[in-house]
């Protein structure tokens, strides 16, 4: 077989559609061998679509926020295949748009437990047969919403800073092994959990109002994230570490401001 990723066993978390499917549907295209995860009955479809375009790969169901599950989903990839050469820790949930003060405690940590301590297990459990091989590439997904306010609500841009700093720290801990780890912080990509936002679009004919706040003005799609994590998974990035991939057609090299009136000055 051949490919980029030819030969190599892949973890994909949150596969059961948008961008965790997108993946394993680039990355077995590209040779990988496939184990997708998922909570949904959705993350089979997932597999069937990749054995039906040639490529390999098995579908567990379970949650990635869970340590049992979790251990279960990487002794089921070292045992079947022998080896994990990537793992893209992509699974997560928004928590929807409530306000500082319309959470509660028990949100908060539903949040923190899916996407952020479920990065955490993932790397804890898949970094060991890594460092054994002498090579590995762990791959989160973060968000833009964990670069600075603005792009989600406050317990998910909590929770995506924090799998930023969580890839940075990791990759420090692992020095020496050859197991790199980055993070993607995606934009507004069409995916189920931004269904609602495009939905509101369409219906109220305002497609065109979609990523209006990024110099490309337009939303992202899952395809564009799978080719970032393409990337980071591939030996074409061996010395990238540590390292947060912006993927958000631009929405965050810019500081919010308003535009000048002719004759007067912006505030």
């Amino acid at each position: 077989m051949t490919g980029r990723l030819a030969g190599k066993v892949a973890i994909v978390t949150g596969a059961g559609g948008g961008i965790g499917r997108a993946t394993c549907q680039l990355f077995a295209a590209e040779g990988a061998i496939i184990i997708a995860a998922d909570l949904g009955e959705s993350v089979v479809e997932t597999v069937e679509l990749i054995r039906d375009a040639g490529g390999h790969g098995d579908a567990l169901r379970l949650d990635a926020g869970n340590a049992d599950d979790v251990t279960r989903l990487v002794a089921h990839a070292a045992e079947t295949h022998g080896r994990i050469d990537i793992l893209f820790a992509n699974a997560g949930i928004s928590g929807g748009l409530k306000g500082l003060f319309d959470q509660d405690a028990a949100d908060w940590a539903e949040i923190l437990r899916v996407n952020l301590i479920g990065p955490f297990l993932a790397i804890k459990h898949v970094a060991p047969h890594m460092i054994k091989m002498g090579k590995g590439s762990i791959i989160c997904t973060a968000s833009v919403a964990g670069l600075r306010s603005g792009a989600g609500g406050p317990a998910y841009s909590a929770s995506k800073a924090g799998v930023i700093n969580l890839v940075q720290t990791s990759a420090q801990q692992l020095a020496t092994s050859n197991v790199r780890v980055n993070a993607i912080c995606p934009g507004l990509i069409e995916t189920g959990m931004t269904e609602m936002i495009y939905t509101h679009a369409r219906d109220a004919g305002k497609t065109d109002m979609i990523g209006r706040l990024n110099p490309l003005r337009r939303g992202g799609e899952a395809h564009e994230i799978a080719g970032a994590a393409l990337f980071l998974a591939s030996d074409e990035a061996s010395y990238v570490n540590g390292h947060a991939l912006v993927v958000d057609g631009g929405l965050s090299s810019s500081h919010p401001f308003t535009r000048q009136d002719l004759g007067r000055t912006a505030i």
